[in-house]
């Protein structure tokens, strides 16, 4: 019992002095906040918004994290947070006018295209005729012994002789000999005459004997041996197969035809454009041979199939020919002149910049100030493209120097402003910028100065300045092994990394060892690029540190 007072009374001592010491430190901080009333507040109101990517990518988090570096992301707290909307591009004028941007507005205007086409001339399937005679027999001379031999209507081609053909001409000649006969002799026998006449002359007829060759052996009686067969039409041989002394059978093709006084066209429209083409349209042929004239033609069919190897469908154009200038197989150029919809929201054909998945415009808001919009584009020709949906009309729109933009800026990052990581790739690898593009992005960049972008941080650089030692060079595939110092403007500590070369020129006369002087840019995320080196004396100070960045 003894003991267990003892304990009680211990207890109740150190309650006593514990509350003692609380109330004194709390009087101690209220006195310390009354005399410095701003650095309470500051604690009490800084709030913590996200936590922004070290190396400055478009990435942010809602809870501490790190890079695959190990680095940890930097708070963004509340009043830190970028003045230009996230989804916008701010760049100096100064640099704006070197970089030679041209703006105009997004205008209304009719779009009269022209659907162009590659064509080739064939012959008119309805003016191809063949030469087949219907019964058996030699043939006993040429008259026509060419191939591409031109003739014209009613031209002897070659003559035959026919055993059949002699039995039937003498059976017509006996029959009308009778019916002149039988005149007297009452009206059934002459008339059984007259039918076999009749059945004679049919027969004659059937085997194409021409009217001339039927009345001339009406009126004298002789048979013939041989008889000649004649050109059904003005135009060239396109094929002979007859040869003197040949036996022939019924049906056998001896002589081809084609009058090409019309010819046709069919050229190969793409898929795209099929819908504006229509019969009874107008177009223009082309033809290499004759470049300083052109020729008029109609569309007269458009074919029901496509060709799934180039994704086309054939239309057929029919074009007079009375000089036969046109020759089958010729090619053509054909231009098909389709009529507009009326006025519609056009912007130049040179403000696009198309990914592939989207087509995105920078729409100028004010000097220096762009905001890249998604649009949505209808027909096209060759200066303009409609818009449908994207901008409104008058709006500025950047129509030159907008992939300079993206090379003096971060567009990727403005463009994840609504929900896109980039218009292109997202690897060097994979980046969709036009060759063209990448010469001057150079020069744009070497231009001198640094462009603020609003890609999720207050003062984020986009151009970056750097001294270290290079380490190593890989001149194949233009990639500079850099050890070098910190980098302020990307809050980066010293370590060693791969930097892309812009161009080849800057990897002449480095050497592992040499001290230079760098300025570089993030050309896609991940992807920085050197665009200027200089070499400098001396050697990076220690706080160039070795460690390896290995994730660019």
């Amino acid at each position: 019992m003894l003991a267990a007072a003892v304990a009680v009374a211990m207890g109740i001592g150190a309650g006593y002095w514990w509350g003692a010491r609380t109330q004194s430190v709390g009087s101690a901080q209220v006195a310390l906040n009354a005399a410095n009333p701003s650095t309470a507040g500051a604690k009490a109101q800084r709030k913590i918004l996200y936590y922004r990517n070290p190396m400055g990518l478009p990435d942010t988090s809602p809870v501490p994290k790190k890079d695959p570096m190990g680095m940890d992301y930097i708070a963004v707290y509340e009043g830190e947070e970028p003045v230009t909307p996230s989804n916008q591009i701010k760049i100096s004028v100064d640099k704006v006018q070197k970089l030679g941007v041209r703006s105009e507005p997004a205008t209304m205007r009719s779009l009269d295209k022209v659907v162009k086409a590659v064509g080739r001339i064939e012959i008119d399937e309805r003016r191809v005729f063949a030469i087949s005679p219907k019964f058996e027999g030699w043939v006993e001379q040429l008259f026509v012994n060419a191939t591409g031999q031109p003739v014209s209507k009613g031209q002897p081609l070659f003559e035959v002789y026919s055993p059949e053909l002699v039995s039937v001409q003498r059976e017509y000649a006996i029959a009308n000999e009778a019916v002149k006969a039988l005149k007297d002799a009452g009206d059934d026998p002459q008339a059984g005459m007259k039918r076999l006449a009749d059945s004679s002359l049919a027969r004659l007829k059937n085997w194409d004997i021409s009217e001339e060759q039927v009345r001339a052996l009406a009126q004298s009686g002789e048979t013939r041996r041989t008889l000649t067969f004649r050109s059904p039409v003005t135009g060239i041989v396109m094929e002979k197969k007859a040869v003197q002394g040949m036996r022939f059978m019924p049906g056998d093709s001896l002589y081809q035809v084609a009058d090409l006084s019309s010819v046709w066209v069919v050229a190969d429209v793409y898929e795209q454009d099929i819908a504006l083409v229509k019969t009874g349209s107008k177009a223009k042929v082309s033809i290499s041979a004759y470049p300083d004239r052109s020729f008029d033609g109609t569309i007269t069919y458009v074919y029901p199939t496509l060709k799934p190897e180039t994704r086309t469908i054939p239309v057929r154009l029919e074009i007079s020919n009375p000089r036969q200038l046109l020759k089958p197989a010729m090619f053509a150029q054909v231009e098909l002149s389709v009529g507009s919809k009326g006025k519609v929201l056009t912007v130049p054909n040179s403000a696009i910049i198309d990914s592939g998945t989207r087509r995105i415009v920078l729409v100028q808001l004010a000097e220096g100030r762009f905001e890249p919009r998604e649009v949505k584009l209808g027909s096209r020709t060759d200066n303009h493209v409609e818009v449908m949906d994207g901008v409104k009309a008058g709006e500025q729109i950047v129509v030159a120097a907008n992939f300079l933009i993206d090379a003096e800026s971060n567009l990727k990052a403005a463009i994840g402003g609504f929900g896109h990581s980039g218009h292109g790739g997202t690897s060097a690898a994979g980046a969709t910028a036009p060759p063209s593009a990448t010469p001057a992005r150079t020069a744009a960049t070497t231009a001198g100065g640094t462009i603020a972008a609003a890609p999720g941080t207050k003062s984020q650089v986009v151009g970056h300045r750097a001294e270290g030692m290079v380490t190593a060079v890989d001149a194949k595939s233009g990639i500079l092994s850099i050890a070098h110092g910190p980098v302020e403007t990307l809050k980066w500590p010293a370590m060693t990394m791969g930097f892309k070369a812009a161009n080849d020129a800057l990897l002449a006369g480095l050497q592992p060892g040499t001290g230079i002087s760098f300025e570089f840019v993030e050309r896609s995320p991940g992807e920085w690029v050197i665009t200027k080196i200089a070499p400098r004396s001396g050697t990076v100070g220690s706080d160039a540190a070795p460690a390896t960045h290995k994730g660019h």
